[in-house]
């Protein structure tokens, strides 16, 4: 049997996730080290522009055929379920009432693009090959979670304030415009203009991607530091064993439609990872009276470095 330890260990040692741990020592210790607001938009953009137009690229060689579409569908199912699994754990580890775990649940089910890049040069850095739509299931993943913690809400706040919910906003979020948009130039000009571009997309892409992986980082520990006081031993449990039972779920769905282990791992990755970005703007407009502080630290706080550091690594053994 492998080494499992090592191989986690081995897969650690990469660029992109040490300069995230950097990140977090530098919060820890309470350094004035930071990455200005117009730099990190620009980087977020970029990665956003870089990881669409080469997963439209690949999409491209790789043709609409069935897998396609049955990944998205098993994406899309994930993203649906994996809240209403998060609400019952939520219920039973923690003391929150149920608008606010419906709020928190939602989050699982969605997915980190940030997480999702980080994956992907995990990847590209190990020499496994993935499929280019993956991109695309990223894409799909984003709202069907939302409309589950809006049911949820409904159905078991015993009341009906749950705020409207804000389709608009969701398909216009500024991450599916740009990631989508992204992924369908790349697709319609193939690898005309993947030469075209490639020294902007191919080139910087790991280093600029560890510079925004050192901001994640910076960001997580301080916001871990300044709302520890929200975070119960049920909580934090709860920020690290829910992304590792939606991984395994995907891990189940993935290996029934015969996913290859590049593609896998990304799919149990979009299945463990919480939205920070897309779910919290949903979730002030649709469940105003959540505590965005709970929801929060626990996604960003707590999950997205456990999956930084830790969770890519072992994902990645499980699908190998």
């Amino acid at each position: 049997m492998p080494d499992i330890a090592g191989i986690v260990m081995a897969n650690l040692m990469v660029p992109t996730i040490l300069f995230f741990v950097l990140g977090l020592i530098a919060a820890f210790v309470r350094s004035d080290l930071s990455i200005p607001d117009g730099a990190a938009k620009f980087m977020s953009l970029y990665l956003l522009l870089a990881i669409g137009f080469k997963g439209g690229h690949s999409l491209a060689d790789h043709g609409l055929r069935l897998d396609l579409f049955v990944t998205i569908g098993a994406g899309l199912m994930l993203s649906f379920a994996i809240p209403f699994v998060a609400f019952a754990l939520l219920l039973g580890m923690t003391r929150l009432d149920a608008v606010n775990a419906a709020a928190v649940a939602g989050h699982y089910g969605s997915i980190s693009i940030v997480t999702f890049v980080a994956a992907s040069s995990l990847l590209d850095l190990s020499g496994i090959a993935y499929d280019g739509f993956m991109v695309a299931v990223a894409a799909g993943m984003e709202i069907p979670a939302i409309l589950s913690a809006l049911f949820i809400a409904h159905r078991f706040s015993g009341s009906q304030s749950g705020g409207r919910l804000p389709l608009r906003e969701l398909f216009a979020n500024g991450s599916i415009v740009l990631l989508g948009g992204a992924f369908i130039i790349g697709a319609l000009t193939q690898e005309k203009g993947m030469q075209m571009i490639a020294p902007f997309v191919v080139t910087p892409f790991t280093g600029i991607l560890c510079l925004f992986l050192l901001d994640m980082g910076l960001s997580a520990g301080r916001s871990l530091l300044q709302n520890r006081q929200m975070l119960s031993t049920g909580l934090f449990g709860f920020g690290v064993l829910m992304p590792m039972l939606g991984a395994l779920m995907a891990l189940g769905v993935g290996s029934v439609i015969g996913l290859q282990t590049g593609s896998l791992f990304l799919l149990m990755v979009l299945a463990a990872s919480a939205s920070y970005i897309a779910v919290p703007a949903a979730m002030r407009i649709a469940l105003p009276q959540a505590q965005s502080g709970v929801y929060l630290t626990l996604s960003l706080g707590v999950t997205f470095p456990f999956n930084i550091t830790i969770g890519l690594p072992l994902y990645l053994w499980l699908a190998g």
